[in-house]
């Protein structure tokens, strides 16, 4: 399904080198549905127990009828087998609400194999949609690192257009783009998310650090499932000689000679020890931690580091 046509919001613009998720086979989507929803967040709808007794699939007692009792709760059963009409009382069902926030900074723009960073953050947020509604759950959608945007819980159809169109908006254009960083994001999402649910951050989690403490303060009230996207120059310089670099977060120029193995060590190593603490926070923080690449099939991976 492509994303739905959206209005085009300052700051924010699909990357030119677009490429998409690719191929999304719906027999991996439905295969990753239970893995995500059980491992991820603990609990499907209808596995968590409301307070008192209503609407529900899980029989919570058989009583006599009385008068303003749903007549369709009647059991035919108990009632021919005391001669007295009897309905049923059912535990109430509690639908699971899914946070999405999704990383829209200029980082997120960049790569050099088979897709953008931003594409795979794309397939992410789609799986996630289809899972997140596909029981009667709700989804919010939270975006960092652009203009804000806040999606309040829905769930059928309307959720998923309404991600469509959030997706189609595309990335952050430039630093000078002015956005919530990751951290107040969440710290946003921590007050508005009342009620035990899943927290899906979809990120290269690059740039300022700030989203450490509020996303330890998240799981311990909810399941917290971190996708870290990354490409693998973004590990390692190739020898190609004088490059000019700019970062995308804060628009810094930066000559380097490539054809240095000593440069090209010592980039490996600080790249490894910078994700490596990256890492670090999650593990501290809680968070089941899952990487994804622009190279290869992130579908797959995904299914794979979540079993």
């Amino acid at each position: 399904m492509s994303p739905a046509p959206s209005t085009r919001r300052p700051g924010l613009a699909p990357p030119a080198a677009r490429q998409g998720p690719g191929r999304m086979p719906p027999a991996l989507v439905d295969a990753l549905d239970l893995v995500v929803a059980r491992r991820a967040a603990g609990a499907l709808p209808g596995d968590r127990r409301a307070a008192g007794m209503g609407t529900g699939t899980e029989l919570a007692q058989l009583r006599p009828y009385e008068i303003g009792d749903d007549v369709r709760q009647l059991d035919a059963a108990a009632t021919a087998r005391t001669g007295v009409p009897h309905v049923r009382v059912h535990v109430p069902e509690r639908t699971l609400t899914t946070w999405l926030v999704l990383d829209v900074s200029a980082s997120m723009a960049f790569g050099t194999a088979d897709r953008l960073k931003a594409d795979v953050a794309e397939g992410v947020a789609r799986v996630v949609g289809r899972v997140a509604t596909r029981r009667g759950g709700r989804l919010a959608v939270l975006t960092a690192g652009g203009p804000e945007r806040l999606l309040a819980p829905h769930t059928g159809p309307h959720a998923q257009v309404a991600l469509h169109r959030v997706l189609a908006e595309g990335v952050a254009m430039d630093d000078s783009v002015e956005g919530d960083s990751m951290g107040r994001v969440l710290h946003r999402t921590g007050r508005l998310a009342r009620h035990p649910g899943l927290v899906i951050v979809v990120s290269d989690f690059r740039g300022e650090r700030d989203w450490a403490k509020p996303l330890r303060s998240i799981t311990r009230r909810h399941r917290v499932l971190a996708v870290e996207v990354r490409d693998p120059r973004e590990m390692e310089l190739p020898d190609t000689g004088h490059l000019s670099l700019v970062d995308p977060e804060s628009g810094e120029l930066l000559e380097v000679d490539t054809s240095s193995s000593a440069l090209r060590k010592h980039f490996a190593e600080a790249a490894a020890a910078e994700r490596a603490e990256v890492a670090t926070e999650l593990r501290h923080a809680h968070a089941r931690h899952v990487v994804l690449s622009t190279r290869g099939d992130w579908l797959r991976d995904l299914g794979r580091a979540l079993r």
